[in-house]
């Protein structure tokens, strides 16, 4: 060592890969939540408030409560290792922004819906997109309070699922649960993509 100086060899910085992940759902699911709670920077939202023109097509049954929707898309990042980072798109939840979907689906890894069980049904649009497109998804059930509990089994077996899609129970505002998630749907993906365009393994 050189007085004052250290002789440590100065390390390359990592060039981290970058995964898109698109959040889905239906309407007031948690969408725009899941993607605030991880999101290591300010999340970009297009929300806009509920109006009376919209009233006759955006069902608020079970989330009286919600006052504003996505009009075009959430976006966030999650760094998940020094050579990993995430970028998550939350897709609008009502049947009339799905023109949005075909973009926002372009280079996708894979897509995590997200399902609230006392609106179940909700979310079947996002799962038959995405297994008409070939993107893996899994399904993340966001635990409202009051909401009644279903094992996972139970719900793969309401929605239809192949037993190798993921099921797992979340809550959208808890930045660990949400981590989990995400680690889950990236090793779900790249489960099931040819390893020629697979990513490093998540660890």
């Amino acid at each position: 060592m050189v007085f004052g100086r250290s002789d440590k060899r100065h390390r390359p910085d990592v060039e981290p890969v970058a995964l898109k992940i698109l959040v889905a759902g239906g309407f007031g699911v948690g969408k725009t939540t899941l993607v605030g709670a991880v999101s290591e920077i300010k999340p970009l939202r297009t929300e806009e408030a509920l109006s009376e023109a919209g009233r006759p097509v955006d069902d608020i049954s079970g989330v009286e409560s919600k006052h504003t929707t996505t009009v075009a898309m959430d976006f966030g990042r999650i760094t998940l290792r020094e050579d990993l980072v995430l970028y998550l798109f939350g897709t609008p939840g009502q049947d009339r922004f799905w023109f949005l979907w075909d973009e926002l689906a372009q280079g996708a890894l894979g897509a995590v819906v997200l399902a609230d069980t006392r609106r179940l049904e909700d979310c079947f649009g996002a799962i038959d997109y995405f297994e008409r497109r070939g993107i893996p998804f899994m399904v993340a059930v966001n635990c409202f309070e009051g909401a009644d509990f279903y094992p996972p089994d139970t719900i793969r077996d309401a929605l239809d699922l192949d037993p190798s899609t993921p099921v797992v129970l979340c809550d959208a505002r808890d930045r660990q649960t949400v981590k989990e998630v995400l680690i889950a749907v990236v090793e779900h993906a790249m489960a099931t993509t040819p390893e020629e365009e697979a990513a490093p393994a998540v660890g």
